[in-house]
Order: C-alpha cells, then sequence, then structure tokens
C-alpha cells in the first residue's frame, strides 16, 4: 500500500503534479491540512496537536468521516514522525511527503534526518518540486530514472562510512566510502538517463535533482 503524507512546510508542487488515487493512505501531518484544503484533497487521517489547522476545518473533515488523531501539544515527536509512524504501521510500504522542506531550518533539518529513524523500514520518499530524497540501507539499489546532467547527490547519514557502487553518473563511484560530515558526494550528475546506487554498509541519502521535471520516469528502490 502506499501512503500519501502532507507536512507543514513549503508546498513546491503544482497541482497537476499530485498524483492521489482512491487506494492511497492519505495523511494530514497537522499543518499539511492547508495543503490537502489548497489541493481540494480530503484526507483519510489528520494527525498531530493540531495546532495549525483551523478548528472548522476540523469538524468539517470529521463529519466528511477523516480519522483525527490529535496529540498532546507536549509530546516528543513532530507531527511529520507522528504520520510516517502511522502510515507505518497502517501497512504502507512506500510513503511520498509533500511539504517536508521549508520554513523554519530545524523543522527542515528534523524531518530530513526522519529518513534514518530506526523504527521506519518503509520506503520514504521526500518531494520537493524537482528534488526527490531518499535513504537506502545495506543491501539496497536505487535506480534513478531521469535526463544525463541531473544532479545526484549522495551523503552519508551516520556514523562511520557509507560502502557505495554507482552506475551511470558522471563522476563513478566503485565500492568506495563516503564519510559522515564530508561533501564529497554532493553535485554528481547522471550520465544517461539512468542510474544505479547501491549500498554495502552504512545509510545513506540520495538527493535527485531533475533538471527537466516533465521527464524521465519514477525512480525504483529495491
Amino acid at each position: 500500500m502506499r501512503s500519501i503524507i502532507f507536512a507543514n512546510g513549503e508546498f513546491c508542487q503544482t497541482v497537476n503534479e499530485i498524483n492521489v488515487t482512491k487506494d492511497d493512505l492519505v495523511i494530514a501531518a497537522d499543518g499539511g491540512s492547508r495543503h490537502c484544503q489548497t489541493l481540494g484533497i480530503i484526507p483519510n487521517v489528520l494527525i498531530g496537536d493540531l495546532d495549525s489547522t483551523p478548528k472548522d476545518l476540523i469538524q468539517e473533515w470529521q463529519t466528511a468521516g477523516v480519522l483525527v488523531i490529535r496529540h498532546p501539544n507536549q509530546k516528543d515527536q513532530t507531527d511529520l514522525e507522528l504520520a510516517l509512524l502511522h502510515a507505518q504501521a497502517e501497512g504502507a510500504s512506500e510513503i511520498i511527503v509533500y511539504g517536508a522542506v521549508g520554513g523554519r531550518l530545524d523543522m527542515t533539518f528534523g524531518n530530513l534526518l526522519l529518513l534514518a529513524h530506526p523504527e521506519l523500514t518503509s520506503q520514504i520518499t521526500l518531494i520537493c518540486g524537482g528534488e526527490e530524497v531518499r535513504a537506502l540501507r545495506p543491501g539496497e539499489s536505487l535506480t534513478l530514472n531521469g535526463t544525463p546532467g541531473d544532479i545526484v547527490s549522495l551523503l552519508s547519514l551516520g556514523p562511520g562510512k557509507s560502502r557505495i557502487r554507482t552506475e551511470g553518473l558522471e563522476y563513478p563511484l566503485n565500492n568506495e566510502d563516503l564519510g559522515f560530515g564530508l561533501t564529497r558526494g554532493v553535485s554528481n550528475r547522471m550520465a544517461d538517463e539512468r542510474a544505479v546506487i547501491q549500498l554495502e554498509r552504512g545509510l545513506l541519502a540520495v538527493i535527485h535533482t531533475r533538471t527537466n521535471q516533465t521527464e524521465g520516469g519514477k525512480d525504483e528502490e529495491i
């Protein structure tokens, strides 16, 4: 099952770029409700402390059958973390998140680090415009579909080194290590319409920045 989560950051997509089907589990992470409202989407779930969602909208959605999960203001998780954990608990193997970046820097940084959450094993993709971010764990491989010149940045997400092998990038890595806190993996580029990143060990963030958002297929993780 796929889940689509709307968080409270900047919304970088156009209406036509959002493809929500009846089979998707749609979750508004509190303030992400404003994006749902703008798009005319009624989520399946509204979750968080709900300090950023108007009371009349909460009531409207409850009447429409939306499951409202209210958490106290004094909580240990952000609204997005709660949404991600809920989506996974409901059986989502693929999670797409819109609105995870922009606004407060601490929230953006925290949202990006959720890719390294030890309890989150679902395939998670954070999307902002033509930029897509996902994490790779040991033994996983990601196929990027795009156009030559697309920027691909690889950043280690944890202490130690991430051992990586790539195909189809301008600066290839052949079972080489990228160290945590270093920027060697920033601003690589696709040399063809397809590139593959394989991770042997460590934890890796893969940021794919499309130079032509109208071309290229869906990236695939295995």
